[in-house]
């Protein structure tokens, strides 16, 4: 079994130094509000581009959408831009009426033309959270005649195929249906990129707030849009890369942070209880997975990857390293969403993994190259994961980055194994399912290129068995096939799916109004107040 003091190692231990906790006088200014948040994920700022953590983040706080689902009830629909919708009568027609009233930051008003230009924009660019869009048969060459302006405020959508109303919608709820202002998009064009150079690095959008700075791996800064429908109280945020989370304990007692983001176990512990700060937390659809790359031909033999899965000891992980922000998971539903499993088949078994790789023919072991974040706690995990595989002859190279290095490599499919994160887009099952085991193309060219397909695992069965899921109608069915479709996949998959995150924020006591949602573009700032 691990123990705490073979995996808490120098940054866990930097954690127990001893800081002054009593509270401390603000030195942040008045109307400005400071995150201490490790953002080195951050590739772009560009909505239909964008796909990590903090990108969506952003996004969900500088753009609007058609529609949204509120955090106090992620299962509803409720309108952003738009005031309401209908399906005609063979759900392939949908047809919106915008609010009149949303404006971009110049202070125009949004119209049904940026609506069908942003959603027809994130399909012709076709990056990588396109796929939400794609799904519905929108093309580089079908978009404008099938997502159109009919006037100002009217859009009509059409689908290739009858479409349940609930599942495009949470679809369009999702960040890459971000609403950005074509005018101002389009006068920054270069070539046919329709903006994206510019916007890798600014926004066009109508929510409350504007990126005026990014820096990557140092900071953003968002300052309030003056002609949003949802006025925030804190003019001014910045979001400041402090990988380390002592660095971020220090800074929030000594006032020069207001909301600390990625605070370790034993440090939340020493905040907990005291009235100069407030803990709270969120359990995420997200989770932290092994990616094991199928062009990797010993990873590519099933008793290798079940070995992999058998040689974990996941419950210690969680224990030692994370147990306040993340809780041990084993498929790809997190936990909150509807059908997600919350049984745990994985167990460390040395033995039977040994087995496995012997009845593969490789009962000498074998080497891979090993890509994680270096930040705290992902650089523990990952050592204590090493420490695991070589139990059973399994050498890891380690290979530690920034976030987004190790997301480029994966989206390149140039890794061995990788450790990453996903975050459900849209609180329907088919978010993550849609991602984890659907791959009808494993072309380096393929257009929808999914989680799976980034492991370069070729599933064509899976894959049917995931779009009929689905076109299910009936929920009780619906429910069930996501329930088989996830225990396949947790025996047959190239992904070690180990944890669920529970994100917590701790802030000082006298800043307030943080809303933390589910999935990373409903964490919102508009509320948030600073005494």
């Amino acid at each position: 079994m691990l123990t705490r003091r073979s995996l808490l190692l120098a940054s866990a231990a930097a954690a127990a130094l001893p800081v002054s906790l009593s509270p401390a006088i603000a030195q942040t200014p008045p109307g400005v509000l400071v995150f201490a948040k490790q953002i080195d994920d951050i590739i772009t700022v560009d909505p239909h581009e964008a796909f990590e953590y903090t990108a969506s983040e952003l996004a969900g706080n500088v753009y609007q959408k058609l529609v949204t689902t509120p955090n106090s009830d992620p299962g509803s629909i409720q309108g952003e831009l738009a005031e309401k919708w209908e399906a005609s009568a063979d759900s392939r027609t949908f047809t919106f009426t915008l609010k009149d009233g949303p404006k971009f930051a110049t202070g125009k008003p949004v119209t049904a033309e940026d609506v069908a230009f942003s959603l027809g924009r994130a399909v012709t660019l076709n990056k990588a959270p396109a796929f939400i869009i794609n799904q519905f048969g929108f093309t580089k060459e079908n978009v404008a005649a099938r997502i159109r302006a009919t006037d100002a405020r009217t859009l009509v959508l059409e689908t290739a195929e009858p479409t349940a109303p609930s599942f495009l919608l949470y679809c369009l709820s999702a960040a890459v249906g971000s609403v950005m202002e074509k005018a101002v998009v389009m006068s920054h064009a270069q070539g046919d990129d329709l903006g994206n150079a510019w916007l890798k690095t600014n926004s066009a959008g109508s929510g409350s707030y504007v990126i005026r700075q990014w820096r990557a791996s140092e900071s953003v800064v968002l300052e309030a849009n003056p002609h949003t429908s949802a006025p925030p109280v804190i003019k001014r945020v910045i979001l400041r890369h402090i990988a380390d989370p002592s660095a971020q304990l220090l800074g929030l007692t000594k006032g020069d942070y207001d909301i600390a983001r990625n605070l370790g176990a034993d440090q939340i512990k020493q905040l907990e209880g005291n009235p100069a700060y407030t803990v709270q937390s969120a359990r995420k659809a997200s989770l932290m997975y092994l990616s094991l790359n199928q062009k990797n031909p010993n990873l590519a033999k099933p008793e290798v990857r079940q070995a992999i899965k058998l040689a974990l000891d996941y419950e210690g992980i969680q224990k030692a390293i994370v147990p306040t922000t993340y809780a041990v998971h084993q498929s790809f539903l997190p936990a909150g969403l509807p059908g997600a499993l919350t049984e745990h088949p994985f167990k460390r078994n040395v033995a039977e993994a040994k087995a496995l790789l012997a009845k593969a023919g490789l009962a000498s072991g074998f080497e891979l190259s090993f890509d994680y974040a270096s930040a705290a706690p992902n650089a523990d995990i990952a050592q204590a994961i090493q420490a695991n595989l070589a139990e059973i002859g399994i050498r890891l190279r380690m290979l530690p980055g920034e976030m987004r290095a190790v997301i480029t490599k994966t989206r390149a499919r140039t890794h061995d194994v990788a450790m990453v994160r996903w975050g459900s887009d849209y609180f329907d099952p088919h978010s993550n399912a849609e991602a984890f085991s659907i791959n009808t193309d494993n072309s380096d060219n393929a257009r929808n290129r999914t989680l799976a397909w980034r492991a370069s695992w070729e599933i064509p069965e899976l894959s049917a068995r995931t779009l009929a899921a689905l076109k299910e109608t009936d929920a009780a069915k619906r429910s069930a096939m996501y329930g088989d479709l996830q225990r396949d996949h947790q025996q047959q998959s190239p992904f070690v799916i180990m944890l669920q995150e529970i994100e917590v924020s701790v802030s000082r006591a006298a800043v307030k109004g943080f809303d933390m949602g589910p999935m990373n573009d409903r964490h919102s700032y508009v509320k948030i107040t600073k005494a």
